[in-house]
């Protein structure tokens, strides 16, 4: 029974980070603004040719794809006063891969959602008080792990820059070549430059870290308090 107690802590502890990242990314490809503002900030109006009205509804087109169950994205939008197709059939089969990673981020966050939430209830609602300070120091250490890996990310992105991290990831993430795309006529790329996706990235550092920041913060503070009490009480 104690080597399952253990096994459910650690679990509690992993899940966090996991829980945090997963969180802030689902966030951020769901938040219109962020499109919008990177829109704005790289004058894509100018770049596409499209108005702010079309890069809107390109912006609400990606997002309801990636929540939907379609495996392809048609998108339409107005050029000129012409209706056309926004995406290629190269920059379409890229983006299925992009929602198959999204979607795996979705799972990955309902599940520890799940855990962390059930762990947690179970250990302030049912079991003893005691069990309070062990769901603390399980949030203390997950929250800590969160920040080491935010911390090493901004360390590598200073080291190797964050070009060869955006790179890297590419490697990594996707099996096909589907993501080379060109500048100059593949609008996927067009309405998201590297810049973007670096504004992105310290978006996500600083939600990331803050939203562990405070739960390491609050954990430590009931740690501290809880301590406290219990050496006043031993002392008289």
């Amino acid at each position: 029974m104690r080597i399952l107690g253990n096994v459910a802590k650690w679990l509690f502890i992993l899940s966090l980070p996991a829980l945090l990242v997963s969180a802030t990314i689902a966030f951020e490809f769901n938040s219109l603004w962020l499109y919008k503002d990177g829109f704005q900030k790289y004058n894509i109006s100018q770049t596409t040719g499209l108005s702010e009205v079309e890069l809107e509804k390109a912006a609400t087109g990606l997002i309801n794809y990636f929540n939907s169950d379609e495996e392809y994205i048609s998108l339409t939008v107005e050029k000129d006063g012409q209706p056309f197709e926004l995406f290629n059939q190269r920059e379409v089969a890229h983006l299925r891969d992009v929602k198959a990673l999204v979607r795996l981020d979705h799972r990955l966050l309902l599940g520890t959602a799940i855990y962390v939430g059930i762990y947690a209830g179970i250990c302030l609602f049912w079991r003893r008080r005691r069990y309070w300070r062990q769901t603390a120091w399980g949030t203390a250490i997950g929250s800590s792990i969160t920040l080491g890996m935010i911390m090493a990310l901004g360390i590598g992105s200073m080291v190797l820059d964050f070009d060869q991290l955006f790179l890297q990831f590419h490697f990594l993430a996707f099996t096909n070549e589907l993501w080379m795309l060109d500048p100059t006529r593949d609008y996927l790329i067009m309405l998201f430059p590297e810049g973007f996706w670096y504004d992105t990235a310290m978006l996500f550092g600083q939600i990331t870290a803050g939203v562990a920041g405070t739960l390491l913060g609050v954990a430590g503070y009931y740690l501290w308090k809880t301590r406290k009490r219990a050496k006043s009480q031993e002392d008289h």
